[in-house]
Protein backbone atom coordinates (compact mmCIF):
# COMPACT_ATOMS: atom_id res chain seq x y z
CA UNK A 1 0.00 0.00 0.00
CA UNK A 2 1.23 3.23 -0.97
CA UNK A 3 0.47 6.88 0.78
CA UNK A 4 0.04 9.69 -1.96
CA UNK A 5 0.09 13.33 -0.63
CA UNK A 6 -1.07 15.87 -2.64
CA UNK A 7 0.28 19.63 -2.59
CA UNK A 8 -3.30 21.17 -3.34
CA UNK A 9 -1.78 24.59 -3.89
CA UNK A 10 0.79 23.72 -6.28
CA UNK A 11 -2.20 21.89 -7.94
CA UNK A 12 -4.82 24.51 -7.99
CA UNK A 13 -2.31 26.83 -9.11
CA UNK A 14 -1.12 24.49 -11.85
CA UNK A 15 -4.70 24.26 -13.14
CA UNK A 16 -4.97 28.16 -12.74
CA UNK A 17 -2.34 28.45 -14.99
CA UNK A 18 -2.49 25.10 -17.40
CA UNK A 19 -6.71 25.34 -17.94
CA UNK A 20 -8.44 27.33 -19.90
CA UNK A 21 -10.96 29.89 -18.22
CA UNK A 22 -14.45 28.48 -17.24
CA UNK A 23 -17.22 30.26 -15.62
CA UNK A 24 -19.56 28.66 -13.64
CA UNK A 25 -24.03 29.37 -14.58
CA UNK A 26 -23.53 31.99 -11.75
CA UNK A 27 -20.93 33.86 -13.28
CA UNK A 28 -17.81 32.86 -11.10
CA UNK A 29 -14.90 31.90 -12.25
CA UNK A 30 -13.94 27.85 -11.72
CA UNK A 31 -11.48 26.99 -14.33
CA UNK A 32 -8.87 26.63 -11.33
CA UNK A 33 -11.41 24.42 -9.60
CA UNK A 34 -12.17 22.46 -12.90
CA UNK A 35 -8.52 21.43 -13.28
CA UNK A 36 -7.83 19.94 -10.17
CA UNK A 37 -11.35 18.47 -9.82
CA UNK A 38 -10.33 16.71 -13.35
CA UNK A 39 -6.99 15.90 -12.35
CA UNK A 40 -7.81 14.39 -9.23
CA UNK A 41 -10.28 12.39 -10.67
CA UNK A 42 -7.49 10.81 -13.36
CA UNK A 43 -5.49 9.60 -10.10
CA UNK A 44 -7.69 8.36 -8.68
CA UNK A 45 -7.90 6.01 -11.53
CA UNK A 46 -5.26 4.54 -10.99
CA UNK A 47 -5.88 1.49 -8.87
CA UNK A 48 -2.42 1.95 -7.13
CA UNK A 49 -3.86 4.79 -5.61
CA UNK A 50 -5.82 4.32 -2.39
CA UNK A 51 -4.90 6.40 0.12
CA UNK A 52 -4.88 9.86 -0.54
CA UNK A 53 -4.53 13.45 1.19
CA UNK A 54 -4.68 17.29 0.18
CA UNK A 55 -2.66 19.81 2.05
CA UNK A 56 -3.73 23.95 0.83
CA UNK A 57 -2.82 26.94 2.21
CA UNK A 58 -6.20 28.25 2.83
CA UNK A 59 -4.67 31.03 3.99
CA UNK A 60 -1.29 31.94 2.36
CA UNK A 61 -0.02 33.95 5.30
CA UNK A 62 1.47 31.59 8.61
CA UNK A 63 3.44 32.13 11.21
CA UNK A 64 6.53 32.67 9.21
CA UNK A 65 5.40 35.97 8.41
CA UNK A 66 5.00 37.29 12.15
CA UNK A 67 9.09 35.98 12.30
CA UNK A 68 10.04 37.13 9.09
CA UNK A 69 7.49 39.83 7.35
CA UNK A 70 9.29 39.88 4.27
CA UNK A 71 8.25 36.15 3.55
CA UNK A 72 5.73 35.14 1.05
CA UNK A 73 2.41 36.61 1.86
CA UNK A 74 -1.06 36.68 -1.09
CA UNK A 75 0.31 39.91 -2.77
CA UNK A 76 0.03 39.82 -6.42
CA UNK A 77 -1.08 36.39 -6.08
CA UNK A 78 -4.44 36.71 -9.09
CA UNK A 79 -7.60 37.31 -6.88
CA UNK A 80 -9.44 34.95 -9.31
CA UNK A 81 -7.11 31.83 -7.93
CA UNK A 82 -7.24 33.34 -4.53
CA UNK A 83 -11.22 32.72 -4.68
CA UNK A 84 -10.79 29.68 -5.66
CA UNK A 85 -8.91 28.02 -2.31
CA UNK A 86 -12.19 27.29 -0.17
CA UNK A 87 -14.10 26.11 -2.92
CA UNK A 88 -10.92 23.82 -4.14
CA UNK A 89 -10.91 22.02 -0.88
CA UNK A 90 -15.16 22.25 -1.09
CA UNK A 91 -14.45 20.22 -4.50
CA UNK A 92 -12.14 17.42 -2.28
CA UNK A 93 -13.85 17.16 -0.06
CA UNK A 94 -17.20 16.17 -1.60
CA UNK A 95 -15.15 13.97 -3.87
CA UNK A 96 -14.56 11.85 -0.93
CA UNK A 97 -10.08 13.12 -0.08
CA UNK A 98 -9.13 14.21 2.94
CA UNK A 99 -8.20 17.47 2.96
CA UNK A 100 -5.69 19.56 5.25
CA UNK A 101 -6.59 23.38 5.39
CA UNK A 102 -3.93 25.08 6.68
CA UNK A 103 -3.73 28.97 8.25
CA UNK A 104 -1.15 28.46 11.19
CA UNK A 105 1.22 26.06 9.55
CA UNK A 106 1.84 26.11 5.50
CA UNK A 107 0.20 22.88 3.00
CA UNK A 108 4.45 21.90 2.60
CA UNK A 109 4.38 21.66 6.40
CA UNK A 110 1.39 19.04 6.18
CA UNK A 111 2.98 16.83 3.75
CA UNK A 112 5.89 16.90 5.67
CA UNK A 113 4.22 16.04 9.07
CA UNK A 114 2.28 13.42 7.35
CA UNK A 115 5.05 11.86 5.18
CA UNK A 116 7.24 11.37 8.27
CA UNK A 117 4.46 10.17 10.46
CA UNK A 118 3.39 7.19 8.16
CA UNK A 119 6.06 6.17 5.96
CA UNK A 120 7.30 2.99 8.38
CA UNK A 121 3.31 2.38 7.78
CA UNK A 122 3.45 2.19 4.02
CA UNK A 123 4.97 0.59 1.38
CA UNK A 124 5.86 4.00 -0.01
CA UNK A 125 4.95 8.03 0.70
CA UNK A 126 4.48 9.86 -3.11
CA UNK A 127 4.39 13.34 -2.57
CA UNK A 128 3.24 14.74 -5.05
CA UNK A 129 4.74 18.15 -5.79
CA UNK A 130 7.61 19.64 -7.20
CA UNK A 131 8.43 21.99 -4.99
CA UNK A 132 12.25 22.01 -3.58
CA UNK A 133 10.97 22.11 -0.12
CA UNK A 134 10.17 19.08 -0.03
CA UNK A 135 13.07 17.77 -0.87
CA UNK A 136 14.44 17.73 2.49
CA UNK A 137 12.13 15.10 3.26
CA UNK A 138 13.34 12.70 0.78
CA UNK A 139 16.36 11.54 2.90
CA UNK A 140 13.83 8.36 4.45
CA UNK A 141 14.09 5.73 1.98
CA UNK A 142 10.38 5.61 1.96
CA UNK A 143 9.65 9.21 1.20
CA UNK A 144 9.72 10.10 -2.57
CA UNK A 145 8.98 13.06 -4.74
CA UNK A 146 6.78 13.07 -7.71
CA UNK A 147 6.32 15.74 -10.17
CA UNK A 148 3.05 14.75 -11.80
CA UNK A 149 3.47 17.57 -14.96
CA UNK A 150 6.98 15.74 -15.84
CA UNK A 151 6.45 12.30 -14.48
CA UNK A 152 9.10 12.11 -12.86
CA UNK A 153 10.15 10.82 -9.64
CA UNK A 154 12.97 12.30 -6.66
CA UNK A 155 14.61 10.27 -4.79
CA UNK A 156 17.84 10.89 -1.80
CA UNK A 157 20.08 10.04 -5.27
CA UNK A 158 18.03 12.37 -7.22
CA UNK A 159 18.23 15.51 -4.48
CA UNK A 160 21.77 14.95 -4.87
CA UNK A 161 21.75 14.12 -8.69
CA UNK A 162 20.15 17.64 -9.19
CA UNK A 163 21.36 19.87 -5.88
CA UNK A 164 24.45 18.47 -5.25
CA UNK A 165 23.55 18.14 -1.26
CA UNK A 166 22.07 15.39 0.98
CA UNK A 167 17.83 15.75 1.67
CA UNK A 168 18.94 16.90 5.23
CA UNK A 169 20.67 20.17 3.64
CA UNK A 170 17.91 21.23 1.83
CA UNK A 171 17.25 24.03 4.45
CA UNK A 172 20.68 25.01 4.75
CA UNK A 173 20.72 25.51 1.07
CA UNK A 174 17.88 27.61 0.73
CA UNK A 175 19.50 29.73 3.60
CA UNK A 176 22.20 30.42 1.50
CA UNK A 177 20.85 30.91 -2.03
CA UNK A 178 17.67 31.95 -1.23
CA UNK A 179 14.07 31.22 -2.68
CA UNK A 180 12.02 33.44 -4.48
CA UNK A 181 8.93 31.89 -4.53
CA UNK A 182 9.66 31.63 -0.39
CA UNK A 183 10.40 35.67 -0.14
CA UNK A 184 13.99 34.33 1.17
CA UNK A 185 16.72 36.22 -0.39
CA UNK A 186 19.77 33.94 0.62
CA UNK A 187 23.11 35.51 1.18
CA UNK A 188 24.89 37.69 -1.48
CA UNK A 189 27.38 36.42 -3.35
CA UNK A 190 26.18 32.49 -2.52
CA UNK A 191 25.33 30.89 -5.72
CA UNK A 192 24.27 27.16 -6.31
CA UNK A 193 27.27 25.70 -6.78
CA UNK A 194 29.40 27.19 -4.06
CA UNK A 195 26.40 26.66 -1.30
CA UNK A 196 26.10 23.07 -2.61
CA UNK A 197 30.53 22.74 -2.67
CA UNK A 198 30.44 23.44 1.03
CA UNK A 199 27.65 21.65 2.11
CA UNK A 200 28.00 18.82 0.61
CA UNK A 201 31.14 18.94 2.77
CA UNK A 202 29.82 20.28 6.12
CA UNK A 203 26.22 19.17 5.81
CA UNK A 204 24.76 22.75 8.06
CA UNK A 205 26.09 26.10 8.16
CA UNK A 206 27.42 26.37 11.63
CA UNK A 207 29.59 23.77 10.39
CA UNK A 208 31.30 25.42 7.78
CA UNK A 209 34.49 27.29 9.39
CA UNK A 210 34.11 31.08 9.30
CA UNK A 211 37.38 31.04 8.10
CA UNK A 212 38.01 30.20 5.03
CA UNK A 213 41.81 29.13 5.12
CA UNK A 214 40.25 26.01 6.91
CA UNK A 215 37.93 24.89 4.07
CA UNK A 216 39.33 21.72 2.51
CA UNK A 217 37.09 22.25 -0.78
CA UNK A 218 37.84 24.86 -3.63
CA UNK A 219 35.19 27.55 -4.03
CA UNK A 220 35.71 30.27 -5.89
CA UNK A 221 35.87 33.83 -4.11
CA UNK A 222 36.31 32.02 -0.82
CA UNK A 223 37.45 34.59 0.83
CA UNK A 224 34.39 37.09 0.26
CA UNK A 225 32.08 34.45 0.76
CA UNK A 226 33.55 33.27 4.39
CA UNK A 227 33.06 37.57 5.68
CA UNK A 228 29.88 37.31 4.28
CA UNK A 229 28.67 34.39 5.94
CA UNK A 230 30.48 35.48 9.20
CA UNK A 231 28.63 39.07 9.61
CA UNK A 232 25.47 37.64 8.27
CA UNK A 233 25.08 34.11 10.30
CA UNK A 234 21.83 35.37 11.95
CA UNK A 235 20.51 36.23 9.12
CA UNK A 236 21.63 32.90 7.85
CA UNK A 237 20.09 30.71 10.74
CA UNK A 238 16.38 32.60 10.43
CA UNK A 239 16.67 31.84 6.98
CA UNK A 240 16.85 28.94 7.69
CA UNK A 241 14.69 28.47 10.45
CA UNK A 242 11.70 29.65 8.13
CA UNK A 243 12.86 26.80 5.22
CA UNK A 244 12.58 23.67 7.29
CA UNK A 245 9.62 22.24 7.54
CA UNK A 246 7.53 21.37 10.41
CA UNK A 247 7.05 17.52 11.56
CA UNK A 248 4.82 18.80 14.24
CA UNK A 249 1.49 19.87 12.43
CA UNK A 250 -1.26 18.35 14.11
CA UNK A 251 -3.31 16.26 11.93
CA UNK A 252 -6.62 14.41 13.39
CA UNK A 253 -6.95 11.52 10.63
CA UNK A 254 -5.45 8.17 11.27
CA UNK A 255 -3.82 6.41 8.61
CA UNK A 256 -7.11 4.42 7.90
CA UNK A 257 -8.84 8.01 7.14
CA UNK A 258 -7.23 8.57 4.44
CA UNK A 259 -8.14 5.72 2.46
CA UNK A 260 -10.17 7.04 -0.60
CA UNK A 261 -13.80 4.83 -0.91
CA UNK A 262 -15.03 6.82 -3.57
CA UNK A 263 -17.36 9.87 -3.88
CA UNK A 264 -20.12 11.27 -1.63
CA UNK A 265 -22.71 11.23 -4.03
CA UNK A 266 -25.53 14.29 -3.01
CA UNK A 267 -22.20 16.84 -2.29
CA UNK A 268 -20.79 16.12 -5.68
CA UNK A 269 -23.51 15.62 -7.73
CA UNK A 270 -24.76 19.29 -6.52
CA UNK A 271 -21.36 20.47 -6.94
CA UNK A 272 -20.95 19.70 -10.26
CA UNK A 273 -24.58 21.04 -11.06
CA UNK A 274 -23.72 24.78 -9.26
CA UNK A 275 -20.31 25.25 -11.12
CA UNK A 276 -21.47 23.78 -14.38
CA UNK A 277 -19.25 20.87 -13.91
CA UNK A 278 -21.23 18.43 -16.49
CA UNK A 279 -18.94 16.41 -17.61
CA UNK A 280 -16.63 15.36 -14.25
CA UNK A 281 -20.58 14.53 -12.30
CA UNK A 282 -20.27 10.92 -13.68
CA UNK A 283 -16.82 10.48 -13.73
CA UNK A 284 -16.11 9.00 -10.23
CA UNK A 285 -15.74 5.22 -10.74
CA UNK A 286 -16.66 4.85 -7.15
CA UNK A 287 -18.95 6.16 -4.64
CA UNK A 288 -19.20 5.74 -1.03
CA UNK A 289 -23.00 7.21 -0.40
Amino acid sequence: MKLHLMDGTYELFRSHFGAPPRTSPSGQEVGATHGIVASTLSLLADPGVTHLAAAFDSVVVSYRNEVYPEYKSGEGIDGVLLDQFALAERALRALGVAVWSMVEFEADDALAAAAVRWADDVEQVVVLTPDKDLAQCYGHPKIVGYDRRRQTFMNADGVMEKFGIRPESIPDYLALVGDAADGLPGLQGWGAKSSSVLLERYEHLESIPLDAARWDVKVRSADRLAETLKVNMGDALLYRFLAQLRLDVPLEEELEDLEWKGAHRQPFEELCDELGFDRLRDRPHLWQD
